[in-house]
């Protein structure tokens, strides 16, 4: 079987074959057998320069394509890491914003727990929000007309918070719905801590006054009069005493 030899192989031989010196009975003359050598080593020369620039272009766009799929397999890289950031970035904006909510959340929840500055009767006062939500559905109830369930709400908000600002009234407001039920005894009893756990309340001298009309509604006149002249010589100045006053003259 023949081999087919490449015409660069065989240009390549036929050129170092010519470089052999030539036999004496050469057709040629000594100069012209010169010549003939020269040209075809400068033909062989510029062969072999055309060989390796053709090797070298072969390279160089070798070369070339590398670099195209370097650069292609970077930018692929580059554009996945671009995702994973945006990812990320996403996830951290999210993760920064529930922390924020739940420390929003937090602080609010906490606020509810702190105690609150109210006004009432004129001063200002600091309720916890259990004691406050306890005193609420106490005074709705008694503003309802369910003094039952007053009576049994307030009783309890005395006991459980007796500092609270609001504890003078609700023992006031106590003493008012055992009269509304006509319990006269329980009434005045509530009524009588108004008056010895908070003299110096704007409803103390209410409170007597309400005893007073108790010991009345019971029949106890001689007591009713000795509430009343208390009422005016403790709380001269108080409305409730000018009321006293009207009641001690009808008594009389």
């Amino acid at each position: 079987m023949k081999r087919l030899v490449s015409p660069a192989l065989a240009a390549a031989c036929l050129a170092a074959a010519s470089l052999a010196p030539l036999p004496a009975h050469a057709l040629f003359g000594d100069d012209e057998a010169r010549k003939a050598i020269v040209d075809l080593r400068g033909k062989f020369e510029a062969f072999q320069k055309e060989n390796a620039a053709q090797m070298d272009g072969k390279a160089n766009q070798k070369s070339v394509l590398d670099l195209a799929n370097q650069n292609e397999q970077l930018r692929q890289e580059v554009a996945r890491l671009r995702g994973q950031l945006e990812v990320l970035s996403n996830e951290l904006a999210n993760a920064q914003q529930r922390q924020k909510d739940f420390y929003v959340d937090l602080d609010n929840r906490l606020r509810k727990l702190e105690p609150q500055r109210v006004t009432f009767d004129g001063k200002e006062i600091s309720v916890d929000p259990a004691e406050q939500k306890s005193y609420d559905a106490a005074l709705a109830s008694f503003n309802g007309g369910d003094y039952k369930a007053a009576s049994v709400a307030l009783a309890d908000f005395v006991r459980r918070f007796p500092q609270s600002g609001y504890a003078a009234n609700a023992q006031y407001l106590l003493g008012n719905s055992f009269y509304a039920l006509r319990d006269y005894r329980n009434a005045m009893v509530a009524q009588q801590a108004v008056v010895k756990n908070f003299p110096d309340h704007a409803k103390a001298p209410d409170a007597l006054l309400n005893i007073a009309t108790c010991q009345l509604e019971l029949k106890d006149r001689a007591a009713t009069k000795k509430t009343l002249e208390s009422l005016v010589a403790k709380y001269p100045e108080a409305p409730a005493a000018k009321t006293a006053k009207e009641r001690l003259a009808i008594l009389k």
